[in-house]
């Protein structure tokens, strides 16, 4: 969505904030360097592995493109940071990009999967998608720890 409309949108945020009674604004900007609804989409409906060179973004930096605006731009790419990176995006009294830099392997799944979509990315891994030894050890990861709170 940043790459698509975002960019456009905080440049209105940034000139017409001045403008709202209540000026507090966050725009979360989940970075992982890839179209990933589009790549998810690939490999469980079609079965089909990640296209790199359609698939991956270049670099581009979200929070200083922010700033360049006139808004607060706050970049996280550590995990003990989160919290605090939130506290201060709250506590500002204008418009804030929180550019929070995330692993594109991480699966965005539902909690209870159709047996097509296991199908389809069981193929696209066996079909030789760059990223299945991530996926699966991220989802093993994710499997573990919901057994142990239940």
């Amino acid at each position: 969505a940043m790459q698509m409309i975002g960019m456009n949108a905080l440049i209105d945020i940034a000139h017409y904030s001045e403008r709202w009674e209540d000026p507090r604004c966050i725009v979360l900007v989940l970075n992982n360097g890839d179209l990933n609804e589009v790549t998810w989409e690939q490999r469980a409906m079609s079965g089909d592995p990640r296209f790199e060179v359609s698939q991956t973004l270049p670099a581009f930096p979200y929070a200083r493109y922010a700033e360049l605006l006139g808004m607060k731009g706050l970049r996280v790419d550590d995990p003990d940071r989160v919290r605090d990176a939130w506290e201060e995006a709250l506590a500002h009294d204008g418009p804030v990009l929180y550019e929070a830099v995330t692993d594109p392997n991480m699966p965005p799944l539902p909690p209870q999967l159709r047996f097509e979509t296991v199908r389809n990315m069981t193929r696209a891994f066996m079909k030789g998608d760059p990223a299945a030894r991530e996926i699966m050890r991220h989802a093993i990861r994710a499997a573990r720890q919901d057994l142990t709170t239940r």
